[in-house]
């Protein structure tokens, strides 16, 4: 009840003093689906010093509003923060750190070529499953027994599309044999989703291997080219949201700087979050977080 933020805690909690040189900002939901924008400091390591502010929702105003209370000179001393693609997240990191370097997620990019992947299988497994049906009743029809159509590793077609769904995640190096045997079978009947794959793993090789900013953009270039020979529709939506952010993503290059400790301190909050069985007292919860990693 001593608390000094205890009478606006449920719509924001603020820590200047934990304000470092590189931040990251991201979003988490506390409990029923509301969402707070969270501001971290990577050198607190998700201990005490972690924690700059949480505030209620993700409206950019709201946010920045909040953000501005702490002293220019603070804010102007922070060189690098790291967010993902939204522009509300953009926003509010131009207006209230104008002397850092944004920085992009590359996992949420890389996370939309792997959506985009996973869409085209589940569009011929749909295909897949509609074609059985076709055939099953057309052997009522014909008063026939329908025998399912085996593949070489003992999969149907819809099976094979299902079950490859985790090894497309995967880079190949790391499939067991049995994984090994799916793509191949899988790549054999659908081309189309080889050449997606590849261009998923095309993309994590220019993340992982190129050091250099100047690099990476020419690189970036080349397969932004190769996605639009391809055709796909989905990947020519990743390519023009790359097209859209491309300085921010190639910030990457500099310090090679993630969203990392964002996402991992907000696995603590649910972690923390679950320990209690959910959150029914936002503004002691929020103490309780404060006291932990503020």
């Amino acid at each position: 009840m001593e608390w000094d933020q205890l009478g606006h805690a449920e719509d924001w909690i603020l820590f200047e003093e934990n304000i470092g040189e590189s931040l990251s900002i991201d979003e988490t939901s506390l409990s029923q689906g509301e969402l707070y924008t969270v501001v971290t400091n990577k050198a607190g390591r998700g201990r005490k010093g972690t924690l700059i502010a949480m505030v209620k929702g993700v409206d950019s105003e709201k946010v920045s509003d909040v953000l501005l209370r702490i002293t220019s000179r603070k804010r102007n001393q922070v060189k690098e923060i790291t967010l993902d693609m939204a522009a509300s997240m953009q926003k509010i990191a131009r207006r209230c750190f104008p002397n850092a370097l944004q920085v992009t997620d590359r996992f949420h990019v890389q996370k939309l070529a792997v959506e985009a992947l996973q869409e085209l299988r589940i569009k011929h497994r749909w295909e897949a499953i509609e074609q059985e049906n076709k055939e099953i009743e057309l052997s009522k029809e014909l008063d026939k027994t329908y025998v399912l159509e085996r593949l070489e590793n003992g999969d149907t077609f819809k099976q094979l599309l299902a079950r490859s769904r985790y090894l497309l995640f995967k880079h190949e190096n790391k499939w067991t044999p049995s994984q090994h045997k799916r793509a191949e079978i899988l790549f054999k009947y659908y081309p189309d989703l080889k050449q997606a794959y590849d261009l998923c793993r095309e993309l994590s090789s220019i993340y992982e291997k190129t050091k250099i900013k100047e690099l990476a953009y020419t690189r970036l270039a080349q397969w932004y080219n190769k996605v639009e020979k391809s055709g796909f529709k989905s990947f020519n939506t990743i390519a023009n949201t790359i097209q859209n952010n491309y300085l921010t993503i190639l910030n990457y290059f500099v310090n090679r700087s993630t969203n990392a400790s964002a996402e991992s301190f907000n696995a603590k909050i649910k972690a923390f979050r679950s320990q209690f069985r959910g959150v029914r007292n936002v503004d002691f919860f929020l103490y309780r977080l404060s006291k932990i990693y503020a």
